[in-house]
């Protein structure tokens, strides 16, 4: 063989291979559950798009609508403050959507420091899209929490990846 021939030597090659495989062993995990099972994300991400079409379909309708937060059973749904009590029961049986069974409501928090943590908690959205200020905690089981923000005369939802105290909100 030639002494001046080029290329890589067997522990150059082996030595590039460990160091590969260390780097894919860290962060395979991660990025494993960042994309394939992050129901939290998930569940804020179209928890967020619902409240910015219940908003729309407010001000296109023109009526006054009401999202509502059962905090006990983990689930939401909404409908139009006309709703009678049973037609209120019969639409939430029907409609209503269940937070996956790793995520769950932490709170609810209005302006002037008014946290709600278990019952019903009901968002009235009025047909010109007002609502009154609110954040909607979530978290999940391994700790993450997520905060949505609804703000009175701003149109659009905020999302932060981190909890939001009620103070905070204004």
């Amino acid at each position: 063989m030639p002494s001046n021939s080029k290329g890589y030597t067997l522990i150059e090659l082996v030595v590039v291979m460990i160091l590969l495989g260390l780097v894919f062993s860290i962060t395979a995990p991660r990025f494993r559950d960042a994309l394939l099972t992050d129901n939290l994300k998930s569940a804020t991400r179209k928890l967020a798009g619902r409240i910015a079409e219940i908003r729309t379909d407010a001000m296109r309708e023109q009526v006054n609508v009401v999202l509502v937060f059962d905090l006990s059973a983990n689930m939401y749904w909404y409908g139009t403050m006309d709703m009678g009590g049973e037609g209120r029961e019969d639409f939430r049986d029907k409609n209503a959507t269940h937070l996956p069974d790793d995520v769950r409501i932490a709170d609810i928090s209005f302006s002037r420091n008014e946290k709600i943590l278990s019952g019903e908690v009901s968002i009235r959205f009025n047909r010109k899209g007002y609502v009154r200020q609110t954040a909607i905690h979530l978290e999940s089981d391994d700790g993450r929490e997520f905060t949505i923000l609804l703000r009175t005369f701003l149109p659009g939802v905020k999302v932060v990846e981190k909890y939001v105290e009620s103070e905070d909100l204004s």
